[in-house]
C-alpha cells in the first residue's frame, strides 16, 4: 500500500477500512485500522477468572465478547502467570488484562484459551475496549499502547466519535493482484 491508499472490508461489523500512512521506506510504514468501539462495563467477575488470571483487580468489566481486567502495576501484567485450564473453562471469547504503563500509555495482554488462543501477541480488537477505557481515565483520546506478550507490540491507538483508530508498523512482503472476471 501506498501511503495514503485505502482498502474497505465489509465484515459482520459493518465496513471497517486500513489506510497506510508514514513513509514508504521499511521502518516508517504504519497502517491505520478503524473499527467500532466496544468500551467494557462494570461486571461482577466469576471467582475463576480472577483466580485463573492470579491477580488483584481495580476494574473488572465485561464487553460483547470479553472479560477486561485492570491491574495496579505493568509489572503485574508483564510477569503474571495464567492458569490456562482455569481460564479456558471461562464463559467468554477472551480476557483483556491492562495497567498504566511506565514508558507508554498503557500496557495489555489478551488471552482465549476458550476460542484455541492461549495468548494472542498483538490483538487489534482488544484496543477497541481499551481505547475507550483508557480515554476516560486518562482524560486525552490518543494513546501509545505496548501489547507485553512475549512478541509483543507498540501501537498508536486513537478513540474518536465512536471509533478506535489503531496504527501499527507493518512491512510488505508479498503484493499481488486481484482481477474479477465476472464468472
Amino acid at each position: 500500500m501506498k501511503p495514503g491508499a485505502a482498502i474497505r472490508f465489509h465484515t459482520r461489523s459493518g465496513v471497517l477500512s486500513a489506510v497506510a500512512t508514514g513513509g514508504a521506506n521499511r521502518s516508517g510504514r504504519w497502517i491505520e485500522l478503524d473499527f467500532p468501539t466496544e468500551p467494557p462495563e462494570a461486571f461482577t467477575p466469576p471467582e475463576s477468572l480472577l483466580e485463573a488470571l492470579g491477580v488483584e483487580p481495580l476494574y473488572v468489566g465485561k464487553t460483547r465478547f470479553d472479560f477486561f481486567v485492570e491491574t495496579a502495576h505493568e509489572e503485574t501484567v508483564r510477569t503474571m502467570r495464567t492458569d490456562f485450564g482455569l481460564l479456558e473453562k471461562v464463559r467468554c471469547r477472551g480476557v483483556i488484562v491492562t495497567a498504566k504503563g511506565t514508558d507508554c500509555d498503557f500496557v495489555s495482554r489478551f488471552f482465549a484459551p476458550a476460542v484455541g488462543i492461549r495468548e494472542d501477541p498483538v490483538t487489534g480488537s482488544a484496543h477497541c475496549s481499551l481505547a475507550p477505557y483508557w480515554k476516560e481515565k486518562l482524560g486525552k483520546n490518543a494513546f501509545t499502547a505496548r501489547q507485553v506478550s512475549e512478541r509483543g507490540g507498540v501501537l498508536k491507538v486513537r478513540a474518536e466519535g465512536g471509533r478506535t483508530f489503531i496504527s501499527g508498523q507493518a512491512v510488505t512482503v508479498l503484493e499481488g493482484r486481484l482481477v474479477y472476471t465476472g464468472r
